[in-house]
């Protein structure tokens, strides 16, 4: 394959996985997060690798400003305290490293989101756990089959990206979640850019 062949071919899968989005489910979340923010609630937002990456970009988003000027809203990405990650994992298990702080930041109301593009990990699914028994709302961002977590009673809401290639369940990720802070911020604080 060409440059172009290639170009074309990851341009087709993007538009095919973007139009398999769920925008119902899109518009749970943002309702469910301008319901919480309104209600002094925050949001806890964790995942692994690009997902923890992903997991502070909506963070900062939300906490700073998307495309409006307006007061910071809460919100806290559970992979940026590499001391809390480090201890834990080292005196007890990585796969405890979401639930923790989920159990010891996490009030009723709060909303969990959770980002694991296989819907397999471990430590999202607990974190998740830890939610329930709280009583937090429980977002999950996914893809491929949604693995263990899509449809289990553990997840409130569930935005399905439709495909088995991690990086195009991350570029759409991204566009989703851009599309969540951009309607959030005119929800809560109304304005253009």
């Amino acid at each position: 394959m060409d440059f172009n062949e290639v170009f074309n071919k990851n341009l087709e899968d993007y538009k095919e996985s973007l139009e398999s989005i769920d925008k119902e489910s899109v518009e749970k979340v943002i309702d469910s997060l301008v319901s919480a923010f309104n209600d002094g609630k925050k949001v806890l937002l964790f995942g692994n690798g690009g997902s923890a990456a992903d997991a502070q970009h909506i963070a900062a988003e939300l906490v700073c400003r998307y495309k409006v000027d307006r007061k910071g809203l809460p919100a806290i990405a559970l992979s940026t305290n590499t001391s809390v990650i480090t201890a834990h994992s080292n005196d007890s298990h990585f796969e405890d490293i979401f639930s923790r702080q989920v159990e010891s930041l996490g009030k009723e109301g709060d909303v969990l989101f959770g980002l694991s593009t296989s819907g397999n990990s471990e430590n999202v699914i607990k974190a998740f756990e830890e939610g329930k028994k709280i009583e937090t709302l429980n977002i999950l961002m996914t893809g491929k089959s949604g693995g263990k977590l899509k449809g289990s009673d553990l997840i409130d809401v569930s935005i399905n990206i439709d495909s088995d290639d991690t990086a195009r369940i991350q570029e759409i990720g991204m566009f989703i979640y851009h599309i969540i802070c951009d309607m959030v911020e005119k929800k809560m604080f109304g304005g253009e850019e």
